[in-house]
């Protein structure tokens, strides 16, 4: 199913399936997303609960950041619980989505007015592992960045084409926001800080990549018309490899989400050789020595802000991140164990 209407995936998505997965005897394995309400499809396809199920978490929506209390829908993260519940193994993409999960299981089931079930984290602990996001192998993306190099220029502006292969010694720091752009990734931080950049004259190029979905953010277009001349790249990239040249082009990844588990862009980012700029908080702390992470809009404004007026630094670092270990040469193993192959 497309990656999109999630709200609705959650919803009705169990129903689909349970009509569309062919019946067969030889399953061995039930894995799926914790988008997907695992209660309801093995309790419509009966055939599937003797399977292994696991379920892998790459988000939880017991901490998703909503704009106002009123705004949550508790049925989704309740939907997830009974998922854990019916799962053999629940899987999250970083310790701190398990931790985070596990530790607000009694506070998000306070809201039930009475009645309340009791000892649910209890339950699910003990069948809950960590087991990292793969990222393409460090091999495929040098295969795709090859193909890039020859296919993406020819796409490119002759502007931008010119700028990308510009002297390192003269050109500005190019900076890259890969992200969605929905609220929940900070896109109203981000743009405060570049457009102070902006404002006190700094030099620096700009990419803002990512898909928009449902919601429309008035930041993105009111801040496109601030930093236009700033501008290289604006939106979603249609292809892996031009994503890929866009980040090898960048000097500075930054990431002001709100909501992050695991953040596959921003480790993309530096793979290809950018900088990395983090929140300190939800999973960055877990990936990123402290060098890379900032405590307040003002911290990054100033660390973005040297950058400018030093373009050299970032671009001379070696970033201190094995990306190696995320990789799915890495973490083969662990799936196949997962899965009892």
């Amino acid at each position: 199913m497309t990656a999109k209407k999630w709200h609705w995936r959650s919803r009705v998505s169990a129903l689909y399936l349970a009509q569309n997965i062919p019946f067969c005897t030889k399953y061995k394995v039930l894995f799926c997303s914790s988008v997907l309400n695992l209660a309801e499809l093995v309790a419509l396809r009966p055939d599937l609960a003797s399977l292994k199920k696991i379920i892998y978490f790459h988000e939880n929506q017991l901490v998703y950041p909503v704009r106002e209390k009123k705004d949550r829908d508790i049925q989704h993260g309740y939907n997830q619980i009974l998922s854990c519940l019916v799962a053999d193994m629940v899987v999250f993409n970083s310790q701190y989505n398990m931790d985070s999960f596990l530790s607000s299981i009694g506070k998000f089931l306070h809201v039930i007015p009475d009645y309340r079930p009791k000892n649910i984290a209890d339950q699910i602990k003990p069948k809950c592992q960590v087991i990292y996001f793969p990222l393409s192998d460090q091999v495929s993306l040098v295969t795709q960045r090859l193909s890039a190099n020859q296919t993406l220029d020819s796409e490119i502006s002759q502007e931008n084409t010119s700028v990308l292969h510009s002297d390192q010694k003269t050109r500005p720091l190019h900076i890259v926001w890969a992200h969605r752009w929905e609220h929940d990734k900070g896109p109203e931080l981000f743009f405060e800080v570049v457009i102070r950049l902006h404002r006190e004259g700094c030099q620096f190029y700009l990419s803002v990549l990512g898909e928009q979905f449902t919601d429309y953010l008035e930041v993105f277009e009111n801040s496109r018309a601030t930093l236009q001349d700033h501008i290289l790249h604006w939106g979603y990239l249609p292809s892996k490899a031009k994503f890929l040249k866009v980040l090898e082009s960048a000097d500075v990844a930054v990431s002001t989400a709100l909501h992050e588990f695991f953040g596959v862009s921003m480790l993309e980012a530096v793979n290809c050789g950018c900088y990395p700029l983090c929140p300190n908080r939800l999973v960055y702390p877990e990936i990123y020595p402290k060098q890379y992470l900032y405590n307040t809009s003002n911290q990054l404004f100033k660390t973005l802000r040297r950058f400018c007026r030093h373009p050299e630094v970032p671009r001379q670092h070696a970033v201190q991140i094995d990306v190696s270990k995320f990789s799915w040469e890495k973490r083969r193993s662990d799936f196949k164990t997962l899965f009892g192959f």
